[in-house]
């Protein structure tokens, strides 16, 4: 005999089910460059016990006393200078890249972003991609390099997030991709196109990557031996005769010893010890945000000069590049596959 369909109630609230979700995630933004967005912003951050890996007893009352009384007013500066009309350039550009993927990836997935700090949170986008049905997501942070302070606070805070939840989404995570071909195409690609455009030919090529405080080297944290790999494939695909290679650290903070060599030393060093000509880019951002725009192109470039170095050029990340853009669905597509026909 066969089976008639089973009729739900009249009253039986539509219910969205079946669907593929993206979010794609970076670090976040102060939702404006004024002190007290970026005080909020801060309190956020800095507050988050992977970033500062320092008692909350100990930690809470600098943080709360000092830093959040005196740091804010001087980043609001650092952000006014490079705000746009649309907002912050990090969050715009993640939101490109969003619709950039929305668009390659079709209708049958529902891309969205996220910043881990600031909004649009993490928590907010998984509820809405599970309101308009996506029942499995793709979870992508957009750091190349791991670090226990980058990728696995996304993964906390959607834990944090899921905890909370009754129906819960299958939820994947898009690994680390730091030597992934794909990556390493683009950036050498995209690098390549910008040095050819420069009205100098570099002597230098310095990378540099966002630092952490060197004791998470020995505590474990993959992250400085994926920069330096990231460097050197990157080295090699870009070999160019006369043009050498510096891997740097930037964005130190606090008293603790951090990664080396730092950025800001290397540029006064080249300068002092000749070079003239230098190019500087960030390969493990994805997107342009205060630290390459304000940090690298403006004070980066005062330290060269102010040190006598003649020439220098900022490079953009990958942002919405075709290389960048071409890297981000190959890897989208790769950690859907057997959800979608790849």
């Amino acid at each position: 005999m066969t089976q008639q369909p089973q009729q739900l109630p009249a009253d039986h609230p539509t219910v969205e089910s079946g669907a593929i979700g993206v979010l794609i995630v970076n670090l976040g933004t102060p939702d404006a460059p004024e002190a007290g967005a970026v005080k909020r912003y801060l309190a956020e951050f800095l507050s988050d016990k992977r970033v500062v890996e320092i008692p909350s007893i100990a930690w809470q009352p600098i943080l709360r006393g000092i830093i959040l009384n005196t740091r804010p007013k001087k980043s609001a500066h650092a952000y006014a200078q490079v705000w746009t009309d649309e907002g912050s350039p990090l969050a715009v550009i993640t939101r490109k890249q969003a619709e950039a993927m929305q668009q390659s990836l079709g209708d049958a997935i529902r891309v969205d972003w996220a910043m881990r700090y600031g909004k649009p949170s993490i928590p907010d986008r998984l509820q809405a991609l599970m309101d308009a049905g996506c029942e499995r997501i793709l979870l992508a942070p957009l750091y190349p390099q791991y670090s226990g302070a980058t990728t696995a606070t996304v993964a906390d805070k959607a834990a944090d997030k899921l905890r909370s939840m009754r129906w819960q989404p299958a939820l994947r995570m898009l690994p680390p991709y730091h030597d992934d071909p794909a990556y390493i195409d683009a950036l050498a690609s995209d690098l390549s196109r910008q040095m050819d455009r420069l009205e100098f030919v570099p002597e230098v090529l310095l990378l540099s990557f966002h630092g952490m405080p060197e004791r998470t080297l020995h505590l474990g944290d993959p992250y400085h031996c994926q920069c330096q790999k990231t460097s050197r494939l990157l080295q090699d695909r870009l070999a160019r005769p006369g043009l050498r290679f510096r891997t740097t650290f930037q964005s130190r903070f606090g008293r603790a010893k951090w990664l080396e060599p730092a950025t800001d030393a290397v540029l006064a060093e080249e300068a002092r010890a000749g070079t003239r000509r230098l190019a500087i880019a960030a390969p493990g951002f994805s997107a342009d945000c205060l630290e390459t725009l304000e940090e690298l192109a403006i004070q980066g470039r005062e330290q060269f000069t102010e040190a006598g170095g003649e020439e220098f050029a900022a490079l953009a990340c990958l942002n919405t590049s075709d290389a960048g853009l071409q890297m981000l669905e190959t890897l989208l597509r790769r950690e859907l596959s057997g959800w979608i026909d790849c």
